[in-house]
């Protein structure tokens, strides 16, 4: 379609450059010499209509594949814009060629090449508006929300806002786990990706450093795997915030901007969302939230790998990582055996649980 359109559009275009030739090369003939006859005049206008047209299709047809591409960019590059950053632009667009529009009757009697200068105008008023529009989406998006603010007393919502998008960072996307937990189904709605972190993750996949560049390199697995593996919506924002320097910084800014959720590991950018308002997904809290609660008194099965800290103590861990402390359990030291829970300490590092071997407890 888009290509039938083109050849179209060139047809025509060649068909009223031959119309212009025509009358350029009749206003000559008119100075130098008797005119033609009026069916001679008529053939050789049409005749330059269909050349003009004829070269105008050719030369349109060899721009159809390049325009094509073009246009497909376009279009795909708007449908992943969000809707605010879309309507703005367009209101900006809108707003050029209209001072294109009013600034017209004062350009439109131009002679020469001066009849280029309103197409000139309206591409470059066009173009202005878009570039200040989105630039200034911000203030123009509140100056909106302001007019159309009701003058009623704010009422409490019954329901709390639903967060449609989901931003990661470079930490949540190298530790790997936010794959298996969209696997799961626990989070919804869209997980955007933007450019800038998949600049520095490839900047970390790149580092001479080897434990870098392999951290960096899982991370891009972990995002082919999301996108190709796992029944998750996935957004590429290929959008910038060139003001703004830090990624973290940017991401607070993306977050704003589509009212959505930064989900993280980095315990730093967690507490500047919360002094920003800007609602945080932590998975280091999910983990420690899922965890399997254990009372004292209750029986659970460990292997002890290693000394504790005090004489005659043995170490353990359960499968998240929880250290248990076994007294009396060094002589037991690679071994795998019951033992008695006795009490659970909660600290900042995390849960410690104290225990003792099921078999001395018999033996009491």
């Amino acid at each position: 379609m888009v290509r039938v359109v083109i050849q179209l559009i060139g047809l025509v275009i060649g068909g009223m450059a031959g119309a212009e030739v025509y009358g350029w090369m009749d206003s000559t003939a008119a100075w130098s010499g008797p005119s033609y006859g009026m069916l001679e005049q008529s053939g050789t206008y049409y005749m330059n209509v269909a050349v003009g047209a004829l070269i105008g299709g050719i030369a349109a047809s060899f721009l159809t594949a390049p325009a094509s591409r073009l246009f497909g960019k376009g279009v795909e590059l708007m449908a992943g814009l969000p809707l605010r950053q879309l309507m703005v632009g367009i209101c900006g667009l809108g707003a050029g060629l209209l001072l294109s529009v009013l600034l017209h009757p004062a350009v439109a009697d131009l002679q020469g090449i001066g009849r280029l200068l309103p197409a000139l105008l309206a591409l470059g008023l066009g173009y202005g508006g878009l570039r200040i529009a989105l630039a200034k989406q911000d203030e123009i998006a509140t100056g909106f929300a302001a007019l159309m603010e009701k003058p009623i007393a704010p009422q409490p919502e019954e329901n709390p806002r639903y967060e449609e998008h989901k931003i990661l960072d470079t930490s949540v996307i190298i530790d790997g786990r936010i794959a298996d937990i969209c696997k799961t189904g626990f989070i919804e709605g869209t997980l955007v990706i933007p450019e800038f972190v998949l600049e520095e993750l490839q900047h970390i996949a790149d580092s001479s450093d080897l434990l870098k560049r392999n951290r960096g390199r899982r991370g891009l697995d972990i995002l082919n795997k999301i996108q190709k593996e796992l029944d998750v919506r996935v957004l590429i924002y290929e959008g910038d915030f060139e003001e703004i320097g830090e990624v973290d910084s940017k991401l607070v800014k993306l977050a704003k901007a589509l009212r959505g959720k930064v989900v993280t590991n980095d315990f730093n950018l967690n507490k500047v969302c919360e002094l920003q308002g800007v609602s945080v997904l932590n998975i280091n809290d999910l983990a420690n939230a899922v965890k399997p609660v254990v009372l004292p008194g209750e029986e659970i099965v460990v292997q002890v790998i290693k000394d504790g800290k005090e004489h005659g103590q043995g170490v353990a861990y359960l499968d998240d990582g929880t250290m248990i402390v076994v007294e009396g359990g060094r002589d037991y030291i690679g071994t795998t055996m019951e033992v008695l829970v006795t009490s659970v300490l909660q600290t900042s590092a995390g849960r410690m649980i104290f225990a003792k071997p099921k078999l001395l407890e018999k033996a009491l």
